[in-house]
């Protein structure tokens, strides 16, 4: 079996040997003949050399190939059509899914953009009124994507102006608060009795552990709060104007008949029927027999009948512990347990009672106690001004208030 194998590596070296004989090559340069032999050993060496140059740049030639596939991302695909497909499937997935959350996030955006700016409204202008959740405006949706980002871009750019705008409705706001505090006080009424005072916080301090610590921080994060910050205490402001700013619908602030003159003040007093000194609780106020009587606040009428001194008497709780009462009337308009609006007519002078011609006896009461009708009725047309923007006005006398 050797044997044989070496007479075939024989034929095989003879073959082989075969292919490079020595070969003549006869050249014409142009005047003469030349001949050249390359020898069979010169031809071996030559077909080695260019054979191993063809496989290295085989080599590279694969080499680049796989790179440039590795690169492009064709090797991670699945190979079956129906794998790559699922693939294109999940991001077209994807893509909706954030651009569905885009979408949410500008909807909630443009609700606190909306909320925001109707309590603006309600502070600068004093007639808007936001609705009850207004102060809790919804919190900001999370960064979601670069979608996102790009949609909600114009809102927040928005939002920021309405920051600045916050600032200065809160000025305005506690202004005018103040001016119509100063005013209450001037009727010997306590603003701080009308309006409810923030409660208080508290409580055991316990720090934040790291870990527990909210994920949303950065600038963002903190030009968010701050901002949040800001509304709260813009509706804060709205919230104390508008508690007060109601409260001056309850306080008398109007004059009860067209024409105001006085026969009798409030306080101690010479009594008319006796001569003593003694304490008038009111105001006399004369006029002709019938003239009309206005109510000076919205309010109920809580007794409108016959009592006593008052004669035929109209009694109207305004609300916050306000009363006004109107006396030795000849006729009473009203029944009890009715609501009347300011400048209503109520009823008509006269001299019922204890009563020594046709006029009005005129009281206000603040908590049960009688207190000088006069700065009521002198109060200005800052308080009308202020209860006509409550209320959307309404008549009344037309002498001066």
């Amino acid at each position: 079996m050797a044997k044989a194998s070496n007479v075939k590596n024989a034929g095989l070296g003879e073959r082989f040997r075969g292919f490079f004989t020595t070969r003549d090559f006869i050249l014409h340069d142009g005047r003469d003949l030349r001949r050249f032999s390359v020898a069979g050993r010169t031809q071996a060496l030559f077909a080695g050399v260019a054979a191993i140059t063809v496989l290295f740049s085989g080599y590279g030639v694969a080499q680049a190939m796989v790179g440039a596939i590795a690169i492009s991302g064709v090797t991670a695909a699945p190979g079956s059509p129906e794998a790559q497909v699922a693939k294109m499937r999940e991001q077209v997935a994807k893509m909706q899914a954030e651009v569905a959350a885009a979408k949410e996030a500008a909807k909630l955006h443009a609700l606190r953009v909306e909320q925001r700016q109707a309590m603006i409204s309600a502070v600068l202008s004093g007639q808007a009124v936001p609705s009850p959740a207004a102060g809790e405006a919804p919190a900001a949706a999370p960064r979601t994507s670069a979608i996102a980002d790009e949609m909600l871009a114009p809102l927040r750019q928005v939002e920021a102006r309405q920051v600045a705008l916050a600032g200065k409705a809160i000025v305005a706001g506690e202004a005018r608060f103040q001016q119509t505090a100063a005013q209450v006080r001037r009727l010997g009424l306590a603003p701080e009795r009308f309006v409810t005072v923030q409660g208080g916080m508290g409580g055991p301090y316990e720090p934040v552990e790291e870990g527990d610590a909210p994920a949303a921080t950065g600038a963002g994060a903190a030009s968010s709060e701050n901002a949040d910050a800001q509304f709260r205490a813009l509706f804060n402001t709205w919230k104390k104007l508008d508690m007060l700013e109601q409260t001056v619908i309850s306080i008398p602030s109007m004059q009860p008949v067209d024409k105001l003159t006085f026969t009798s003040n409030f306080g101690v007093r010479s009594d008319p029927f006796r001569g003593t000194a003694a304490m008038h609780a009111g105001v006399d106020i004369p006029g002709a027999m019938g003239t009309p009587i206005y109510a000076t606040a919205d309010g109920i009428v809580s007794h409108a009948g016959r009592q006593g001194g008052y004669g035929n008497l109209v009694e109207i709780n305004h609300g916050r512990g306000i009363e006004t009462r109107y006396g030795h009337l000849s006729k009473i308009l009203v029944a009890d347990n009715t609501r009347v609006r300011r400048g209503q007519m109520i009823g008509l002078m006269g001299s019922t009672g204890r009563s020594t011609g046709s006029h009005l006896h005129y009281e206000v009461r603040v908590d049960g106690k009688a207190v000088n009708p006069i700065p009521f009725l002198q109060s200005g047309e800052y308080l009308v001004a202020v209860q006509d923007r409550v209320t959307g006005g309404v008549g009344g006398p037309a002498g001066k208030r």
